[in-house]
């Protein structure tokens, strides 16, 4: 799967050897999937630390189809947690909080209850998006929140893609169900160390263009989109197929995460971004 698949050929071809090696070693001769889930994800992520690069444990068995083991995990989260838009909330003078957590979730899940919360918190004089719980998820649904966040159509990213050499381009929707806050008022984006992946592509491009100050704590640094394949009935195996590059940047946050323009600890990131947004308000 590596050498088929990994977005970086080299890097792939270094890890075979790696993983063959240590098998050899016998130091895979563990009696339990999750050790050997641990051991292997080390080993895979001990070249160039890549945080999408992943045998991942599962504690109930998983489906043999390809991608089904993520989506079913990610399915029980989406039903608890109002489909990704746990919370909508309205600060004193006029700035509302939407909160974006557990997941970004596959658009045809989450398009109608994050249009709910984005265009309820619409009329709001400034916004803040708290991404501190985010672990990740679709890069449609990135484009569809941005969208809400943007008066015209916008370049956000570009995917790269090892099969075929191909490039794909992601841009903010001319229209969308609902109500936009746009392209003008004051937004925040609260970031933490458990930032990750579609979160941090979300603060990333909404940093890039100017349109949000990013506030809290440097994110996880992890670009690469991703397939699992399940190898066991409690293992999948999760290979990076492309990475992000940024129409503005030329680059990403993978290794680096995003680096907030307010450097804060995430717990205390509400209230700065609160104050922001009362000082820019008022002033």
């Amino acid at each position: 799967m590596l050498t088929e698949h990994y977005v970086f050929p080299e890097i792939a071809g270094q890890l075979a050897d790696l993983l063959k090696r240590r098998l050899a070693e016998g130091a895979y001769d563990v009696d339990g999937a999750e050790e050997l889930a641990r051991l292997v994800t080390a080993d895979l992520q001990s070249v160039n630390d890549d945080k999408h690069l992943r045998l991942k444990h599962h504690a109930d068995p998983v489906s043999p189809e390809q991608g089904a083991a993520t989506l079913e995990s990610i399915r029980r989260d989406f039903d608890t947690s109002l489909g990704g838009a746990p919370r909508v909330e309205l600060l004193e003078g006029g700035v509302a909080v939407v909160e974006l957590a557990p997941m970004l979730f596959p658009l045809e899940w989450a398009a109608e209850p994050l249009s709910a919360a984005l265009t309820l918190a619409s009329r709001a004089r400034a916004l803040i998006v708290d991404l501190r719980d985010n672990r990740g998820g679709d890069p449609d649904t990135v484009a569809f929140v941005c969208s809400y966040l943007l008066d015209e159509r916008t370049h956000l990213n570009t995917m790269y893609w090892r099969s075929g050499e191909r490039r794909e381009q992601s841009w903010s929707l001319p229209h969308v169900p609902g109500a936009r806050f746009g392209g003008s008022k004051p937004l925040y984006v609260l970031s933490s160390a458990s930032t990750f992946s579609a979160a941090e592509e979300l603060a990333y491009d909404l940093q890039q263009l100017g349109r949000a100050v990013v506030v809290g704590e440097p994110t996880r640094g992890g670009a690469h989109p991703c397939k699992g394949w399940t190898v066991h009935p409690h293992l999948e195996a999760t290979v990076p197929t492309g990475r992000a590059i940024n129409p503005v940047s030329g680059t990403n946050w993978e290794g680096t995460g995003v680096q907030p323009d307010v450097p804060c600890a995430a717990a205390q990131s509400l209230d700065r971004a609160h104050a922001l947004a009362l000082a820019r308000l008022t002033g």
